[in-house]
């Protein structure tokens, strides 16, 4: 593989099994579900075991994929897994031994509808799941929103290297039509996998299969001391408080002069873009906020704005998750509403826009 940049056109779902290889992933452990397939495919396809080393394994379950991805994450290495809500809801139990011992990993996600088996259409009805945390304890996951096939890709890289960082696993939380959609990607430049001497000097914490070793990672065990466990939580919050304070990400569209903010996250996003776009041409100065970090979430940035606007508008792809995150930043400065299609529906600019103008009671004429 060269070492250099590469334009392709991708599927979201694509983007992330290219960009697995090229940032010298050591593992991808997954289980096949609609709408992801393809990063399993894809890689399958790819071969990389062959070029890079990189273990592509499909394993017998969910439950399986996430715990060789804990095995993996404990010696150090690079690992990965994709999945789809009801398969992430599978994996909860093992990302939350993740989190417990302190252990850098990537999971993606690639929403579709729900509860229960749902449908295989796109979806954002994770939200809770994935920022709240889906497994038990007191954990959080970095959580990045990809709004583009490009960002799919990019995530890759910035998850893995947040996860190192903090020593927490990441999630890169998508919805279906990102994972399905194509576009052009500019892939980045391919990175040689760490060598053992590497992982050695950058993870000491590692397990490295010596015997008579004590590890680091013994916050996962059973732990039968009160103070010893409230000491590990106390550990993992701090680190929780660092992330919050560093690695807040967000995009602001068109919110200088904005009588009227929209908030929204993935696919719903560029629509609402479109649905601004509208509103500006008919006199209506609407801005977007999107969160980019669904956790760490952009608490200070809405509140800034939330003096500023007249409403705010959240658009998701579910019945209402994110809006509780908004309205606990604005504080009751301002109104907020939330615009929502479940089902596996994904609305039109047009509809967004009418939901702004029926819940704030404006009309276009009277914009202008």
């Amino acid at each position: 593989m060269e070492n250099k940049e590469e334009i392709k056109l991708l599927k979201g779902n694509e983007a992330i099994a290219h960009a697995a290889i090229r940032y010298g992933v050591d593992g991808y452990f997954g289980y096949p579900i609609t709408p992801q397939s393809e990063v399993l495919e894809t890689l399958e396809a790819l071969m990389p075991w062959e070029t890079t080393g990189m273990v592509v394994l499909q394993a017998e379950s969910e439950v399986a994929a996430i715990n060789m991805v804990y095995g993996g994450a404990s010696s150090g290495k690079a690992v990965m897994t994709s999945s789809s809500s009801p398969g992430v809801s599978l994996k909860q139990e093992g990302i939350s031994y993740i989190a417990a011992g302190e252990l850098p990993a990537l999971i993606v996600n690639v929403m579709r509808g729900g509860p229960g088996l749902g449908t295989i259409q796109p979806s954002q009805a994770d939200y809770f799941q994935a920022v709240k945390g889906g497994g038990h304890g007191d954990y959080h996951l970095i959580v990045l929103a990809p709004a583009s096939v490009q960002e799919m890709a990019d995530f890759v890289g910035l998850g893995f290297d947040l996860a190192f960082k903090y020593r927490t696993p990441a999630m890169i939380l998508a919805d279906g039509v990102i994972g399905q959609m194509m576009e052009k990607v500019v892939l980045p430049p391919a990175r040689p996998r760490r060598t053992d001497e590497e992982i050695v000097a950058l993870c000491p914490w590692a397990a490295r299969g010596k015997f008579g070793r004590k590890q680091r990672n013994v916050s996962t065990t059973l732990e039968l001391d009160p103070q010893a466990m409230e000491k590990n939580n106390i550990r993992l919050q701090e680190t929780y408080r660092r992330i919050e304070a560093g690695e807040v990400r967000f995009e602001e569209y068109m919110t200088e002069d904005a009588d009227y903010l929209i908030v929204a996250f993935g696919c719903m996003a560029r629509i609402c873009r479109k649905a601004i776009e509208d509103a500006r041409a008919c006199g209506l100065k609407v801005g977007l906020l999107r969160p980019i970090t669904l956790w760490p979430f952009p608490t200070e940035a809405i509140k800034a704005l939330s003096g500023q606007v007249r409403g705010i508008l959240v658009a998701e792809l579910n019945a209402g998750q994110m809006i509780d995150d908004v309205r606990l930043a604005v504080e009751g400065r301002t109104p907020v509403c939330h615009f929502g299609r479940t089902g596996g529906i994904v609305p039109n600019p047009q509809e967004v826009l009418n939901a702004l103008c029926k819940d704030f009671n404006v009309e276009m004429e009277d914009a202008k």
